[in-house]
């Protein structure tokens, strides 16, 4: 019973150190809202692990706290047990700016000092980690770290796990102002690795950065067009088949290429005809983008990638956005997709023109790994099923 005193003593003494700290945070945070913020949960993130791992407060220590704040400070938000234990994991995944090391100073005894919360080095020491450089790793991003919310950083430390990433996706939300949402969409498309594969010159030709992120994010390098069959065309390789025999597998399963190519894509037509200065040309396809609100010409090349190909998918460009484009819409983007692309060579090549352009490479049925064809039910078996 006793134990069971001390050990409530304990946690209402912890309870009114953090209560304090929140109160004497809340008025500072009127001047500094999002970086005040940061520093209060990395402190009481410190308090909180320097107690709870070492063994000095018992495995409710956090419930009962959380119970209490919420008890004491009605109507306090953000102080949850989970957001409680959020905080430790913040603290602890950058526990490497915390230079003082205040927590291990002395092992023997319970964290019980607000100014452990108070002296944090995120709040104290701003021009320090301001020059914080740490090996292999390059400066820490400290403008960017406080430009961006507690839930962000959470966001980012569940789902990465590098520290070079982390920098990555922290200047990031900074720079494009991502919303929460919006940062967890591009952490699930891999942005950080798949930045460069996608051969593009939107980052040059767009007009801001952030548009032409989003860009990058509606295509990828590579697209699966499983439901195009060599073999049921009677050709022995897919460059023997002429480009509108593709186009037209494409027609007959417009559905299944729009799942294939990504969300807010809208069907223009195939064989779009347009008229100029006398001349007729006509674009494989051409779809509208929501996301970006822009027209999207996507030309076909069953052989490998030439650079006399973007001067054709160009040339569309211009009278897309010369005769097509309505006035509130941006600039009109072009993808050239071709059986075999060298990205390195297309990266190179493609820059050197103004249209936004992107060149991706596709792959049949038939390119698909043999296990992989055998798991999938054949025509006549989708045929009953349907």
């Amino acid at each position: 019973m006793e134990d069971r005193v001390s050990l409530e003593t304990k946690y209402s003494i912890a309870t009114q150190v953090i209560k304090t700290a929140i109160l004497q945070s809340q008025y500072r945070a009127l001047k500094l809202v999002n970086q005040e913020q940061l520093a209060l949960y990395y402190g009481i993130g410190r308090y909180i692990s320097g107690n709870s791992r070492k063994g000095y407060w018992g495995t409710g220590a956090i419930s009962f706290i959380s119970s209490k704040l919420q008890t004491e400070l009605p109507g306090l938000r953000g102080f949850s047990e989970r957001n409680l234990k959020l905080m430790r994991t913040f603290y602890e995944e950058w526990k490497m700016l915390d230079t003082h090391s205040l927590v291990a100073t002395d092992k023997s005894k319970v964290i019980d000092d607000i100014d452990v919360i108070k002296s944090s080095v995120i709040t104290d020491d701003l021009e320090e980690i301001r020059q914080l450089q740490l090996p292999n790793f390059g400066d820490f991003p400290v403008e960017e770290f406080f430009k961006i919310s507690f839930t962000h950083h959470i966001a980012i430390l569940s789902q990465v796990k590098t520290i070079e990433e982390r920098y990555f996706y922290i200047k990031l939300c900074a720079h494009e102002c991502l919303k929460v949402d919006a940062l967890k969409k591009v952490m699930r498309a891999d942005f950080y690795h798949n930045q460069g594969t996608f051969s593009n010159n939107f980052m040059a030709k767009l007009p801001n950065a952030e548009f032409a992120r989003r860009a990058i994010l509606s295509f990828k390098d590579e697209y699966i067009l499983d439901f195009i069959n060599v073999e049921e065309l009677g050709a022995r390789d897919i460059e023997d088949v002429d480009e509108r025999v593709v186009e037209n597998k494409i027609m007959q399963n417009i559905k299944n290429f729009i799942m294939t190519f990504g969300r807010d894509f809208a069907f223009v037509g195939n064989q779009y005809r347009v008229e100029v200065l006398g001349h007729v040309h006509f674009i494989d396809l051409l779809f509208y983008n929501r996301e970006l609100s822009c027209l999207v010409a996507v030309e076909l090349k069953t052989g490998v990638f030439k650079t006399a190909y973007l001067g054709q998918l160009n040339g569309y460009l211009n009278i897309l956005d010369d005769y097509v484009r309505k006035p509130n819409e941006n600039r009109s983007i072009g993808i050239l997709l071709c059986k075999n692309v060298d990205k390195v060579y297309a990266e190179y090549m493609v820059r050197t023109y103004e249209n936004p352009m992107g060149v991706a490479a596709f792959k049949t049925a038939d390119d698909m790994p043999e296990k992989l064809r055998k798991a999938l039910p054949n025509i006549e078996e989708l045929k009953k099923l349907l």
